[in-house]
């Protein structure tokens, strides 16, 4: 047991020293460089260094960094609850119509033209906020049976409501082509122009749906044990499926709507965190939100440099790299498809 907890510590610092070089890493390459020596100054007074250099670190690749960490954590995070109460490795957040709910409402405030502030959120992420989060709730109506939510009802409503969302905005795109391209390019996922503000908006949602989730990780862990099993261990089933699925969606919501559609990591990051240190739900959770920061600051690093001064949606790069895992996943799990 001491050798495994061994293992466990050497595999947590090895994960933050790694996140601490791709740190460095982002705040040094792109399209105008930095020099080492002038990122460390910074970090110890921002004042010593020229103002066109805490320009870049401070107000344009600090935040998209943080920025970054938040919505990769926010999203390996929300894949592993939505895996661990559906016990599928294949799920994925945006299943249940998150994403074609965040892309219906920032297609609305296109479409109408509307600038307003809610929720703290303004304008594009606002309504990207609300769709998402109308999303979860029409879905959860729609497969609640009574005080009860069964999970495969939720997965079919979710897949349906997804449909029945990608289908209006076509319609919309059909009716208003103007705007089509920073729709599109939203729908893509991506980082470019992230700011200070945009971590302010999203932080308190993201901070409250993850201490719901840490607070609830032993229950995690009966979970898997089955329903039946559960119950029979004294956890209310409904109840913990329902705050957990809440907490999972919020958080999937509160970072799609800055970051727009970025698909894949909340389905392979808690997979390969599990590979690493097991199914036990409070190692892996944190494991898993360090795994999700680090891939999506590398894939938004590889995004901003590889065609530079050009620079591609950082969904693409997370597709790229997710989609041929998730068919590894899919042959492994179900032989007998192919």
């Amino acid at each position: 047991m001491m050798g495994e907890d061994k293992n466990n510590i050497l595999i947590f610092i090895g994960a933050l020293l790694f996140s601490a070089f791709l740190i460095f890493l982002a705040l040094f390459i792109g399209s105008s460089q930095i020099n080492p020596a002038d990122i460390l100054s910074y970090i110890f007074n921002s004042s010593s260094v020229s103002a066109s250099a805490a320009i870049i670190i401070g107000e344009i690749r600090l935040p998209r960094i943080i920025l970054a960490f938040i919505v990769g954590a926010g999203l390996a995070v929300a894949g592993a609850v939505f895996q661990a109460i559906i016990r599928n490795p294949m799920v994925d957040p945006y299943i249940i119509g998150i994403s074609a709910g965040a892309g219906t409402g920032v297609m609305l405030a296109l479409f109408l033209g509307v600038e307003i502030a809610i929720f703290n959120l303004n304008s594009l992420p606002a309504f990207a906020f609300l769709g998402a989060v109308i999303t979860v709730f029409t879905v959860y109506q729609l497969a609640r049976v009574g005080n009860k939510l069964p999970v495969l009802t939720f997965l079919l409503a979710g897949v349906a409501v997804s449909f029945i969302l990608n289908s209006m905005m076509s319609f919309l795109m059909v009716l208003r082509t103007e705007n089509l391209q920073q729709l599109v390019y939203w729908l893509m996922g991506s980082l470019a122009g992230s700011a200070w503000g945009d971590i302010k908006m999203i932080l308190p949602y993201f901070l409250t749906a993850f201490a719901v989730i840490l607070f609830y990780l032993k229950d995690l862990n009966i979970l898997l044990l089955g329903e039946e099993s559960a119950r029979h261990l004294g956890l209310n089933v409904e109840r913990t499926k329902i705050i957990l699925l809440g907490a999972a969606s919020l958080l999937t919501a509160s970072v799609v709507s800055v970051s727009g559609s970025i698909g894949f990591i909340g389905l392979v990051v808690p997979h390969i965190a599990r590979m690493i240190i097991g199914p036990d739900h409070r190692r892996l959770i944190p494991l898993a939100a360090l795994f999700g920061a680090s891939f999506l600051l590398l894939a938004d690093t590889a995004a901003r440099t590889i065609m530079a001064p050009m620079e591609l949606p950082v969904g693409i790069i997370t597709a790229f790299a997710g989609g041929p895992y998730f068919i590894y996943l899919l042959r492994n799990k179900s032989k007998n498809i192919w």
